[in-house]
C-alpha cells in the first residue's frame, strides 16, 4: 500500500470510524507514532476537512451495513461519482483491494468483461508477485465487429498476471456454444478440462455481473443476439454472472442455455472464501442485489449510489447468502 493510500486508509479509521490511533496502527500494520504523523499529513494537505475528499477515501458506514445486510466478510464502497467516472472510480477501489490482499492469491479466477478490463489497467506493475491468473469462465469473441469483446478474456488475464510477474492460464473455448453435446465434448478435453480444474483450486475469485438487455458484452461479442436476451428477460433474468444467466433470486433462467454455457458453475463461487464481485452503476442494481443476496459473492466493491440502493431493499436485504446456498446450478 503506498504512502498516500496508508494516509488515507488511516484519516477514516481515525475521523470517520472512531478508532484509537493504537488499533490503526494494529490494523495497518505499524506504529501509532507513524498513524499520528499520517494524520498530521492528512490534515496539512487538506484531505481532512470536514469529511474526507480524496478520490479513494470510501464510505465505512455503507460498508459495514453492506456486510451486516448480507452476510459478507468485506465491502469496499466509493463515493458516488457521476456515470462517466463511476466505473473508473469502482476499478480503481478494486485494483486497490486485489493489491492489498492478504494472503496474495496464487491462483486467481477471473472472469472478463468491460469492468474487469478496467480493474486490469488500474493495478500497479508489482502488485503481487508469480500469481497463477486463470480464466473462470469461455471469452473467445465470435464477432469482428469493430469493438466486440470488450474486455477480451484473454488481454485481460494477461495484463493482470503480467502486473503481478505470474502467468495466464487462458480458458481455449467461446463462452456458450450451440449444442449442449458440443460444450461437454469440448470441457471434457483434457486442455480445457484441466484449465477448468485449476479454476476451481483459486484462493480468491474476481467477477462483475453483466445487464440483460442489449449493451451485454455476450451480445456485443455474438454469442446471444438482442431478441434472447429479451426472452431471457422474459424468464426473469436480471444480469448474467460469468456468463450465467440469474433471475432475482440468484436462479439460473433458463437450464437449456446453461447447459451450452463453459466455465465455473456458481456453486464454486458460492463456495469459495473470497469471491469478490466488482459492480457499478444504477443498470446493474437489479443484478447486484441478486449476487449479493444469493450468497455468490463474499465481498463487494462498488459505488455509493449501488451500495445505498442494496441497502434500503428490505425486500431482499434480510436473505443471507448461505440461507440460499441450497439452489443449485441447473
Amino acid at each position: 500500500m503506498s504512502d498516500e493510500l496508508l494516509m488515507v486508509r488511516a484519516a477514516e479509521l481515525y475521523y470517520e470510524d472512531g478508532k484509537t490511533q493504537d488499533e490503526i496502527g494494529a490494523l495497518l500494520r505499524t506504529t501509532r507514532w507513524k498513524v499520528g504523523r499520517l494524520l498530521a499529513k492528512a490534515r496539512d494537505r487538506g484531505i481532512v476537512r470536514i469529511e474526507i475528499v480524496h478520490p479513494r477515501a470510501r464510505r465505512l458506514s455503507l460498508e459495514r451495513l453492506l456486510q451486516e445486510r448480507y452476510g459478507l466478510s468485506d465491502a469496499i464502497v466509493v463515493p458516488a461519482a457521476d456515470d462517466a467516472d463511476v466505473q473508473a472510480s469502482v476499478a480503481r477501489a478494486a485494483a486497490d483491494y486485489l493489491a492489498a490482499l492478504r494472503p496474495i492469491p496464487r491462483v486467481l479466477g477471473i472472469s472478463w468483461g468491460r469492468t474487469l478490463s478496467a480493474v486490469a489497467d488500474r493495478l500497479a506493475p508489482g502488485w503481487a508477485n508469480e500469481v497463477r491468473v486463470v480464466q473462470i469462465n469461455g471469452g473467445i469473441s465470435l464477432s469482428s465487429a469493430p469493438g466486440a469483446g470488450a474486455g477480451s478474456a484473454a488481454s485481460t488475464a494477461a495484463l493482470i498476471a503480467h502486473k503481478a510477474g505470474g502467468q495466464a492460464i487462458l480458458l481455449p473455448s467461446p463462452a456458450i456454444l450451440e449444442h449442449a453435446a458440443t460444450k461437454a465434448a469440448i470441457e471434457s478435453d483434457r486442455t480445457v478440462a484441466n484449465v477448468l480444474e485449476l479454476a476451481k483450486t483459486a484462493t480468491a475469485f474476481l467477477f462483475s455481473a453483466g445487464v440483460a438487455d442489449g449493451s451485454s458484452v455476450l451480445v456485443e461479442s455474438g454469442y446471444l443476439s438482442a431478441a434472447d436476451v429479451d426472452e431471457l428477460v422474459q424468464q426473469g433474468a436480471v444480469g448474467d454472472v460469468v456468463g450465467r444467466f440469474i433471475n432475482a433470486d440468484g436462479e439460473i433462467v433458463d437450464p437449456a442455455l446453461d447447459a451450452r454455457t463453459v466455465g465455473v458453475g456458481h456453486d464454486v463461487l458460492r463456495e469459495a472464501s473470497t469471491s469478490v464481485l466488482v459492480i457499478a452503476g444504477r443498470s446493474k442494481h437489479p443484478v447486484a442485489r441478486a449476487v449479493v443476496s444469493s450468497g455468490l459473492c463474499s465481498v463487494i466493491v462498488t459505488d455509493e449510489e449501488t451500495a445505498r440502493a442494496l441497502t434500503q431493499d428490505s425486500a431482499h436485504g434480510a436473505a443471507h447468502g448461505t440461507e440460499q446456498g441450497a439452489s443449485h446450478v441447473a
